[in-house]
């Protein structure tokens, strides 16, 4: 079991400002594409954020792998989904962005990005638990 602490990674859907499932319902009424724009910054700013303190050589998930080698191939997961979930904000934004863009697939974009920060989430604190609470025996 890891026993020294890792500093927990900011969880995107708490510190975002806003109620990020209501970036779904935002499309309708006048202005909603600039308010969806507007909405999504903060939510693009807190997971690069994110991305930046949990990866690379000093990041929180090489202290993981090092506190617990076996956690490898969960973190590598994780970090694939930091790309999946970049890729997913741009392709949202970008759709927001073109004038002809249906309501209804601007939404489905945004229910994307939704469940994929849910999942990575999920996925995060999966591996945190794992790490801290997992009993690997060897007493009796």
């Amino acid at each position: 079991m890891v026993t020294s602490p890792i500093q927990q990674p900011i969880s995107v859907l708490s510190t975002a400002p806003g109620d990020l499932r209501a970036l779904a319902r935002a499309t309708g009424g006048p202005r909603w594409r600039e308010r969806l724009l507007t909405d999504l910054d903060p939510v693009r700013q807190v997971f690069t954020e994110h991305v930046r303190v949990t990866e690379g050589p000093g990041g929180h998930y090489a202290d993981l792998v090092r506190a617990a080698p076996r956690l490898h191939r969960g973190v590598r997961l994780l970090v694939a989904e930091h790309a999946a979930i970049l890729a997913a904000l741009a392709a949202l934004q970008h759709a927001v962005r073109l004038p002809g863009a249906p309501a209804a697939q601007v939404r489905a974009r945004t229910v994307d990005l939704l469940r994929a920060l849910d999942r990575h989430r999920r996925h995060g604190a999966d591996l945190l638990w794992e790490a801290y609470q997992a009993d690997l025996g060897g007493e009796d």
